[in-house]
């Protein structure tokens, strides 16, 4: 029908006549409520972003000298934190002579990650940053 056809139509009905895709030929539209309409869309997009699940960085602090059943207990809470689908910073702070044994430092992150590679998927590497070594780990899609 032609457009003032239409717009007639809208106008009795009193609505909006909108057009849906204007470069279609011919355009469609719709007679409708468009305050309503735009209503609906913002609660919609309230909506999205209430649901939205926001990924927190969780920190675990390990030492260079950390012992079997400390590396366990660490090694569960990583797991909860994964399971909750939240990235996990590990870090080992060296302190005195532990700065010239870095590599023992990266071999207790290994075997941390080894403790927990079912549920994570490594994303950073340990690396040596100043006094800190980091590793940085996700959880498995």
């Amino acid at each position: 029908m032609s457009a003032s056809a239409a717009l007639s139509i809208a106008y009795e009905s009193d609505l909006d006549l909108v057009k849906i895709s204007p470069n279609a030929t011919p355009p469609v539209c719709k007679i409708m409520n468009y305050g309503k309409y735009k209503f609906e869309q913002i609660k919609k997009q309230k909506e999205a972003r209430k649901n939205q699940k926001v990924v927190e960085l969780k920190e675990i602090w390990l030492s260079m000298t950390i012992d079997v059943g400390d590396l366990n207990v660490k090694a569960k809470q990583a797991q909860k934190f994964l399971a909750a689908g939240n990235k996990i910073k590990v870090s080992i702070r060296m302190r005195g002579r532990q700065n010239a044994h870095s590599n023992l430092g990266v071999e207790v992150m290994n075997k941390f990650y080894q403790m927990i590679e079912n549920d994570a998927i490594l994303e950073k590497k340990p690396l040596l940053e100043g006094r800190n070594i980091l590793m940085i780990l996700a959880p498995k899609a």
